[in-house]
């Protein structure tokens, strides 16, 4: 089995994982091996899904709901800009 060292590490990240490692029983030597092997176990060039996809994928078991999509209306007549308070600027 190989060993590494870590260098620099922030303090606070040091007690971040220190806390972590006693909330799941282990060492901080073990906690950090566990993190380490999960980040670097997926497949190379994979990418997660989208944030949209995991989040339908984690509240579609619960159902959804259909809302009604109201019928659109008739286009409005675009704002008129030709009077002199918007001045004018003809091409003559």
């Amino acid at each position: 089995m190989a060993s590494i060292t870590i260098r620099k590490l922030n303090d606070s990240v040091k007690t971040k994982l220190r806390i972590r490692a006693a909330q799941n029983g282990r060492s901080m030597e073990e906690e950090a091996r566990v993190i380490i092997t999960a980040a670097v176990s997926g497949e190379p060039g994979t990418k997660p899904g989208n944030m949209a996809e995991r989040i339908r994928s984690r509240f579609e078991p619960l159902g959804g709901v259909e809302l009604e999509i109201p019928p659109r209306g008739p286009d409005r007549e675009p704002p008129d800009f030709s009077g002199p308070e918007y001045g004018t600027y003809d091409d003559e």
